[in-house]
């Protein structure tokens, strides 16, 4: 039958069609991701499901390559379905609802999954149960817990590595673990519904920073909401980056609002959560300055000072609400000791460490430590001109903060592939081109490859990286160009208009 057009039905009320077949690919595609994540993904050191069932084979050998597979096509069609999605949008073939219709049913299956693509939600179990124990957090380790189903499934990695991150963060683990105690399978489900907050704030603040920031809030909430990056990584991961950027998302909305001291407030839980959202506070300041009426610097100062108040108060009240201290500023540097080139001056480092040991053999250190000294450098100079020029405030502030955040997560000593949602959570709100958006396709895909579905780096394996970028390429050069490579056909999808059928 032949779709029947939205406005020809109701000629009074504007409705967006429903990408029926678009969805329903996306869908199948998050519920392959958790069905096949119960064998591929970061599964615990001893299951209490699948261990000793009839179905724990998916779990050893060919039935973990098989799961693996199936996982991989999951992805694929969450990403086929994406870049479809994208396309309907940038033609203004369907609006916000749709969107946001699509990235409920591809999120949902993955509140339900075991972590995918990272351990690190049996870290943060680790670091809620460490309090709950008479640890602190902030100086000792997991590794220091005499809880087995605890202990076991933390990457030996950071046995001994001290929380680095906030008090708000810590309250919540803590929270969590206290109602779980030991189950794995309950904590990491409660986590993720815990961090899922962040969602919830970027639902709210997205309209509101796409009003300021001149993009269109379709595309905004595509980017936001339904990529990969979020359904898989900060959902499926899960990590307390998407809590953070959903505060920062929602302070910052609120500072264009001009509702300066709730938005301020909510700006200090994001570095309660992470201390990386610290980085934008200096460009709002000049937000809250450009909405007052005396002199620049006048405003300055006293944004600036309203600003610190608004801080210390918010963030001693949530230190003190946590039950730790300030120690966690010390563990901060905890992820340089991460080594990859996902960090661009310890991925020059290397190369240059590679070249140089064809003729002489030196330590890799003196490299990477070198030019983390260099991009240290260049980065506190990118710093701080993007917020001298921020300094009229308003949308240009707010755009800047977003480059700011993005060059903190690439020129940082460490960085991990949902480091660069910082930034981009921000910049989704903005004006893009297409040409931009398939660029920015191409990042998110291979952002999630990265990894492999247990949580296992293959930035090293370079023959997956070159299939993984190629992927990556084909998605972003789809959405300008529907099915480059000629395989499928036609792409034009009938569209269901809302409340009617075909």
């Amino acid at each position: 039958m032949t779709t029947v057009d939205a406005t020809d039905a109701h000629p009074t009320v504007r409705t967006h069609p429903m990408p029926v077949r678009t969805i329903a690919l996306g869908t199948a595609g998050s519920v392959l991701i958790l069905v096949s994540a119960l064998g591929a993904g970061a599964i615990l050191a001893s299951d209490p499901l699948l261990g000793r069932s009839a179905v724990s084979w998916i779990r050893y050998g060919h039935g973990r390559m098989a799961a693996t597979l199936v996982l991989y096509t999951g992805f694929l069609l969450v990403v086929w379905a994406w870049v479809r999605l994208g396309r309907h949008v940038l033609a203004g073939r369907v609006g916000s609802r749709p969107v946001l219709v699509a990235a409920a049913c591809w999120i949902v299956p993955m509140l339900f999954s075991p972590p995918v693509f990272s351990r690190d939600a049996y870290l943060y179990i680790a670091y809620g149960t460490l309090p709950l124990h008479g640890f602190d957090p902030f100086t000792v380790g997991p590794g220091n817990l005499d809880v087995d189903p605890v202990v076991d499934n933390v990457d030996s990695f950071w046995q001994s590595t001290p929380a680095p991150y906030g008090p708000l963060f810590i309250l919540l683990a803590k929270g969590v673990i206290s109602i779980t105690g030991t189950n794995m399978i309950a904590g990491v489900l409660l986590m993720r519904l815990g961090l899922v907050t962040g969602v919830g704030l970027l639902l709210w603040a997205m309209p509101r920073l796409v009003r300021h920031l001149g993009g269109r809030l379709p595309v905004a909430l595509w980017l936001a909401i339904a990529g990969p990056m979020t359904v898989v990584h900060l959902i499926g991961g899960p990590h307390n980056d998407l809590l953070m950027v959903g505060f920062l998302a929602a302070g910052t909305a609120l500072m264009l609002d001009r509702r300066h001291v709730l938005g301020m407030v909510l700006l200090t839980l994001a570095v309660a959560v992470k201390a990386t959202a610290a980085i934008a506070l200096p460009f709002l300041v000049w937000v809250w300055a450009g909405h007052l009426s005396s002199t620049r610097w006048r405003n300055f100062a006293r944004a600036c000072a309203c600003s610190i108040g608004i801080f210390v108060v918010t963030f001693a009240a949530a230190t003190f609400v946590s039950g730790v201290d300030l120690g966690w500023i010390a563990a901060l540097d905890a992820p340089t000791a991460i080594v990859n080139w996902l960090s661009l001056p310890t991925g020059i480092g290397e190369f240059i460490h590679r070249i140089v040991g064809l003729v002489i053999d030196l330590p890799k250190v003196y490299f990477v430590n070198g030019l983390r000294v260099i991009g240290g450098i260049l980065l506190a100079v990118i710093l701080f001109k993007q917020w001298w020029r921020a300094r009229d405030g308003g949308p240009d502030a707010v755009k800047r903060a977003a480059i700011a955040l993005l060059a903190v997560a690439i020129l940082s000593p460490a960085t991990l592939p949902w480091y660069l949602t910082w930034g981009f959570m921000l910049a989704a709100a903005l004006p893009w081109k297409r040409r931009q958006l398939a660029v920015q396709v191409t990042l998110a895909v291979f952002l999630v490859l990265t990894y492999t579905p247990a949580g296992d780096d293959l930035l090293y394996n370079w023959l997956f990286i070159a299939l993984a970028a190629g992927v990556s390429v084909l998605a972003g050069v789809s959405l300008l160009r529907p099915d480059p490579l000629n395989l499928f056909g036609p792409d034009d999808e009938p569209l269901t208009p809302v409340g009617m059928t075909r």
